[in-house]
């Protein structure tokens, strides 16, 4: 049960300093708000998974206590968004539907990419 718990602190961990981070961002950014901190906070949950990993620190309870809340993260990231005020962003003006559709066509691209890259050679 201990390294249960030692997963969910590295969550809490990784999920401060991405919000921290994405606060910066967003302040950095001449925005009042969070900028990508939960995306943060799980790449950086990712990085610490693969660290202890490879150190051999990972355990058993370790990972079945990051692994239960980082499945959660889809319906965290939907209920955040939820949040959002998508109307008065959309009124904000056309940089909002420029940035979305850069976005879409950027994970588009890396999609391929990885796509292209996952193949075993031929």
């Amino acid at each position: 049960m201990p390294n249960v718990i030692w997963g969910v602190a590295l969550l809490a961990a990784c999920t401060l300093i991405g919000i921290l981070l994405g606060q910066l961002l967003g302040n950095m950014l001449g925005i009042n708000a969070n900028v990508g901190g939960v995306g943060i906070a799980m790449l950086l949950l990712i990085a610490a998974r693969l660290w202890l990993a490879k150190r051999g620190w990972l355990h058993p309870g370790i990972s079945s206590g990051v692994g239960f809340w980082a499945s959660l993260y889809i319906p965290i990231v939907v209920a955040m968004a939820a949040t959002q005020n998508v109307v008065g962003a959309l009124k904000a003006g056309p940089m909002v539907v420029a940035a979305t559709l850069v976005a879409v066509a950027a994970c588009f691209a890396m999609v391929a990419l990885m796509s292209r890259l996952g193949r075993p050679p031929q």
